[in-house]
């Protein structure tokens, strides 16, 4: 087991948007305690089940949206062999691995545990990176199973998923209120001040979890790098990655752009968006920070 490489500048960005998220929720909670009438309680009801869907049901969720399919040793021995050296390094259990039949070269991890794991590969992915780039990325993806970032990313966006909820389904919820007079006038106030919060929590919930995201791709980029001993090599399959990408038929690619939280390098047609609405940091600025981390274990 190497030693795990910590960078404890990255670990205070990551506990102070962790840290404004939980506050920004507590005081959407108690908005919905405050203003929520008799409507309260199936509030939290709805959160519990949003909660329990996203915690219970996560990985077979996006294997479900992805088509990825669990492959046995017998299958896939080389890739079997690959992540079960890779999770001895990483002092990890060996979780499931599937296969997504997609000409979007990519990877991504899903579980909301280390032994609910699954680590999966497209098959684009596996065809046109070298041995060494594929074993830096699936160490990434591990990175992402030891550090429990699927469980994080959870927890830290489903009452943001809430939020979207009750600004999309207002009036099913039946939150304009109903009687008459006083009492509707009442309700109404009510249902505006909770439409109104859970608006502003969707928008500044949305820009702190796109920070704790990148973040953590930062994170397991590292990962990478002290599994593997080679930095090097993450940064040649990033630029691999990205590379491809510019060449996979704009169709394919909204087919996938969906899970782009999950991939290793976001499946977007053309030129990048504005970094502050993406989930990954730029290539340039991960390959910087793979450079530096390589010159540090030079010595």
């Amino acid at each position: 087991m190497k030693q795990w490489y910590r960078d404890y500048g990255l670990q205070a960005r990551m506990f102070l948007t962790m840290f404004l998220l939980a506050v920004l929720y507590l005081f959407f909670l108690a908005v919905i305690l405050t203003f929520g009438g008799g409507l309260t309680y199936i509030l939290i009801v709805i959160m519990l089940f949003v909660l329990f869907l996203q915690f219970f049901f996560s990985d077979r969720l996006v294997l479900w949206s992805t088509g990825g399919r669990i492959v046995s040793e017998q299958e896939e021995p080389r890739l079997h062999e690959t992540i079960a050296r890779l999770c001895a390094i990483a002092d990890l259990p060996k979780p499931k691995v599937a296969i997504v039949e997609s000409n979007v070269p990519n990877a991504f991890a899903t579980g909301r545990s280390k032994n609910s794991a699954v680590v999966a590969v497209t098959t684009s992915l596996k065809q046109k990176l070298s041995q060494p780039e594929i074993e830096a990325v699936l160490a990434h993806e591990l990175s992402h199973v030891k550090n429990r970032d699927m469980l994080i990313i959870t927890i830290a966006s489903f009452l943001s998923t809430v939020a979207s909820l009750l600004v999309q389904n207002m009036l099913f919820f039946g939150m304009w209120g109903g009687g008459g007079g006083r009492d509707r006038d009442r309700g109404a106030g009510a249902a505006i001040i909770i439409f109104i919060v859970a608006i502003i929590v969707w928008i500044i919930s949305f820009f702190l979890i796109m920070a704790l995201s990148r973040y953590r791709e930062f994170a397991a980029d590292r990962g990478s790098a002290v599994i593997t001993g080679q930095p090097s090599h993450l940064a040649s399959a990033l630029m691999a990655i990205s590379g491809m990408m510019e060449r996979v038929p704009s169709e394919d690619l909204r087919k996938v752009e969906g899970m782009n939280a999950f991939f290793i390098i976001p499946a977007i047609s053309g030129k990048s968006i504005m970094n502050l609405f993406s989930t990954h940091p730029t290539i340039e600025a991960r390959i910087r920070a793979l450079s530096e981390m390589e010159r540090r274990m030079e010595f």
